[in-house]
């Protein structure tokens, strides 16, 4: 199995106890990240001369909490896409950060999706997991991820396509991550008995981008038993994650439910048997 994500962190909060699972489970599982997540917003005092507009090191240290992150889940095969350092993150959406030529937003798409031609060659996976075609929640790192990760399939699929960067391979099955509305409005719900009013608590599910139509989720994990291995990757990410406040908070409340089942979106594959939900519950299920 293949992910192809954004920033550090990203792999942890939307897929991390799949990995875990899969991973225990005798899977290769590798992870392509495609910055280092450099304007990021930092939570940590001790780490705010960190930020781009003073050391510019967040890169840097955001690479040992990825690394740290993996260590929990137990994923040995990690890379940055072009190498460290390639790619620089881009900043939220309408900054001028992503005017930088060396942002993600403004790589060649055939260039960057040809590095990870040559990581799909290499790794050949059965199963690729991306974002949507909004990135989740529209992000410009994260819209160009699923570019990326969505053309580097196609190409590595062509054996007339450069052939100096390996055998082609034709990934089987390909899903988008999926947040369903119900598990955020049962989140939502649960924030507000424990007495919450403000922040997250007062979204409403059908105003946040990353909530996805429950109609359109094919595929649900249920890996529970992972969940403190999440837990801990999610630490890692200590610049980035509170487990303590607004949407992270939901795992104080609905820990398992919302952080311990995974849900995607099959985009290219069949689906393999599915559950009394209608779901499938395999990833290489058909396989």
């Amino acid at each position: 199995m293949l992910l192809v994500h954004a920033h550090p962190d990203d792999e942890t909060i939307g897929t991390g106890a799949t990995m875990a699972k899969y991973v225990d489970a005798g899977a290769h599982v590798a992870l392509v990240t495609c910055t280092l997540g450099e304007e990021g917003e930092i939570l940590l005092e001790e780490h705010a001369h960190r930020a781009a507009d003073r050391d510019d090191s967040l890169g840097e240290h955001r690479r040992i909490e990825l690394a740290d992150a993996m260590t929990a889940l137990g994923v040995t095969d990690h890379r940055q896409l072009g190498g460290d350092g390639r790619y620089r993150d881009s900043g939220m959406m309408g900054l001028p950060d992503n005017d930088d030529p060396t942002c993600f937003w403004q790589a060649d798409l055939l260039t960057a999706a040809s590095d990870l031609v040559a990581v799909i060659r290499e790794v050949r996976p059965q199963v690729l997991v991306t974002y949507d075609d909004f990135g989740g929640y529209g992000h410009p790192d994260h819209i160009q991820a699923h570019r990326v990760a969505m053309y580097g399939a196609m190409l590595a699929a062509a054996p007339s396509f450069r052939p100096d960067l390996g055998e082609a391979w034709d990934i089987a099955k390909i899903y988008w991550t999926a947040f369903p509305k119900s598990i955020v409005r049962a989140g939502i719900e649960a924030l507000r008995a424990s007495g919450e009013t403000t922040g997250f608590a007062a979204m409403d599910p059908d105003d946040m981008p990353f909530a996805c139509d429950d109609a359109l989720v094919t595929t649900t994990i249920d890996a529970e038993d992972w969940l403190d291995r999440k837990m801990a990757a999610m630490a890692a990410h200590a610049t980035q994650i509170s487990l303590e406040d607004g949407f992270f908070a939901l795992s104080n409340n609905l820990g398992s439910r919302a952080f311990g089942r995974e849900y995607f979106r099959l985009v290219k594959g069949q689906t393999g048997p599915l559950d009394e939900s209608g779901h499938e519950t395999d990833l290489f299920a058909g396989i």
